[in-house]
């Protein structure tokens, strides 16, 4: 994705992309543990920024029900939000009610207090950010990422939201020029190859 994304958009769109393609025909969940869950979230300075000593922050199966849960909330209203056209493969047979999806993730949201922070590094350019200001620390998380994916969804880049329908894929993706039509270069060839198998297979 490009750099002149939102960082609500690269944050909500990670989220969003732990569930994907298993290599084997199925799907793989990056965030089937508390460790893979601590892995993810230190690996990720938009999270960090957001999340006060994230760097020493170690998940618990409490932290990692409540991410899993904001995150199913995120993929049904990215499925929501690409119709007409069809939601990742991945879960589109059991994606919660929207109604449910909004009130979950607005929930989340609301559990953490914030404020509006300035930093401005020496040299560099001013950054807002919100700042927690009070709430469980188990919520931290959870109403950080809440904030990314109603920031990505309320946002300019939500209209570009697609889901990526290449044989195999299951992820969601910004669209970045009027041609794109798949995630990534090697999800269009292997779109291309499964089109002309089909057109030699009917002909």
């Amino acid at each position: 994705m490009s750099d002149s994304r939102m960082p609500d958009t690269r944050l909500a769109l990670d989220l969003a992309l732990t569930v994907r393609h298993d290599g084997r025909g199925g799907v793989a969940d990056d965030l089937d543990t508390p460790a893979a869950l601590t892995r993810w979230v230190r690996d990720r300075p938009a999270v960090l920024s957001r999340v006060p000593a994230a760097e020493a922050w170690t998940a618990d199966a409490t932290d990692l029900a409540a991410v899993r849960s904001l995150r199913a909330a995120a993929r049904a209203l990215f499925a929501h939000a690409v119709r007409p056209a069809e939601p990742s493969p991945a879960d589109a047979g059991r994606l919660i009610p929207v109604e449910e999806a909004l009130d979950r993730l607005n929930a989340a949201a609301a559990a953490v207090p914030a404020v509006p922070r300035l930093d401005w590094p020496r040299g560099g350019e001013p950054v807002a950010r919100d700042q927690p200001a009070g709430g469980a620390s188990a919520d931290v998380l959870p109403a950080a990422l809440a904030r990314a994916v109603i920031g990505f969804l309320a946002g300019p880049d939500r209209p570009a939201l697609r889901a990526c329908h290449a044989p195999r894929c299951v992820r969601y993706f910004v669209k970045e020029h009027a041609r794109q039509e798949w995630c990534k270069p090697s999800c269009g060839n292997r779109a291309r190859v499964a089109r002309h198998h089909e057109r030699h297979r009917t002909s």
